[in-house]
């Protein structure tokens, strides 16, 4: 019954209304209310603020300064190994596997479109057909950065306006084509593994997604899908990111998609549905060994 109450909730509310009110509160500087409220937030999500460079919750100004917080150095060492992958945020496996074809497995009875999802596009849906899927949940609790599995080249950036509904097991199991309705950011990159994209997926509250070669994508909300493209490694004005490097954030929760091209990595066998997730622990392996890192980042 309170499944029942909480589904019909996200069915009703003004979920647009909802979240720029929370962006905006979340980005207020209150003193000891805005303390207490990340006291509370803590308290009640069970939130390790061990694992915090900043553990003191009076030295965040705004909520969204602690939900973003950045972890200790030493928190999320990332597996060296050339020939792995690594996962890109703290969290909980949704569903991972092959991609059928053009579909995609969201929750039991439920499948949704690659094409969809990647807003439509051809080019980027034969890329991904009949590769390999991880649906990556982060709770209110956990770390909201999203780091790179591996060495990448960002070759383009697709901003898709969608819904704003919340995303975890129960919606997953409940609301058709969830991802593929809801509002993104699709990062696609060029790696030593092939194409791989790096989806960002928003939800309800969700008051920002923010990329570290960009800043701020959304808001403001238009309706409107808007796409950039970077020229190559060696071309003036590239982007170019390693592994275990942050590439984006969340302001107030959601969903990370990673799509492989075929024939290209193995998911690890570790990763099952409902596995916590940590970053920088094993995602996949390469299928053929790798060649030596020639990847560098650039200031």
């Amino acid at each position: 019954m309170f499944d029942k109450i909480k589904l019909g909730l996200n069915a009703v509310l003004p979920k647009q209304a909802l979240t720029e009110l929370a962006g905006w509160a979340a980005e207020k500087r209150g003193g000891r209310l805005t303390k207490a409220a990340i006291d509370l937030f803590v308290w009640f999500y069970k939130v390790d603020m061990s694992e915090a460079q900043k553990s003191d919750t009076a030295r965040y100004r705004t909520f969204n300064d602690f939900f973003v917080r950045p972890l200790r150095d030493d928190a999320r060492p990332v597996d060296a190994d050339p020939n792995l992958l690594v996962l890109p945020a703290d969290g909980a496996v949704s569903q991972l596997g092959h991609i059928e074809g053009n579909q995609i497995f969201q929750a039991k009875g439920h499948h949704y479109s690659l094409e969809a999802l990647v807003a439509g596009s051809p080019q980027m849906s034969e890329v991904f057909r009949d590769g390999e899927f991880v649906t990556t949940y982060l709770a209110p609790r956990d770390y909201h950065r999203v780091h790179m599995p591996c060495n990448g080249i960002l070759r383009e950036m697709i901003y898709v306006p969608g819904d704003l509904y919340s995303v975890n097991p129960l919606t997953a199991r409940n609301i058709p084509n969830l991802f593929a309705r809801n509002e993104r950011v699709i990062c696609l990159f060029d790696t030593e593994f092939g194409p791989m994209a790096q989806i960002l997926v928003g939800a309800t509250i969700v008051g920002s997604i923010e990329t570290v070669w960009s800043g701020t994508v959304t808001p403001p909300r238009d309706g409107a899908i808007k796409r950039w493209t970077w020229p190559a490694a060696d071309e003036q004005g590239a982007v170019v990111l390693l592994k275990g490097q942050e590439m984006g954030r969340f302001k107030l929760g959601s969903t990370v998609i990673n799509l492989f091209a075929p024939a290209k990595v193995k998911l690890a066998e570790s990763l099952t549905p409902e596995t916590a997730t940590r970053l920088g622990q094993p995602l996949a392996v390469a299928l053929q060994p790798v060649p030596a890192q020639a990847v560098t980042a650039q200031e």
